[in-house]
């Protein structure tokens, strides 16, 4: 989830552990606050900025990679065939 404070320079060194850990699928989206007891949103990430990172996801390695505002864990499990 991105929005809850991280630099692109955190991103990408978390990025580059989870290659280096073997990791081959990257989702990538937005933190929304689901309640007032929850940490707030820092940044509303812009699109452009998630076809950023999944670019460099890319270029990293990773087989599969979701990235956008409404993108979870669970995005579109079901079209990936290793």
């Amino acid at each position: 989830m991105l929005g809850l404070g991280e630099t692109e320079p955190e991103l990408h060194a978390a990025m580059a552990d989870l290659r280096r850990a073997g990791c081959d699928i990257l989702t990538l989206g937005q933190y929304l606050q689901p309640t007032l007891r929850h940490l707030p949103v820092v940044e509303f990430v812009p699109p452009e900025a998630f076809d950023r990172h999944a670019e460099h996801a890319r270029e990293l390695g990773f087989a599969h990679v979701a990235s956008g505002p409404m993108v979870r864990s669970s995005y579109h499990a079901d079209e990936f065939r290793p």
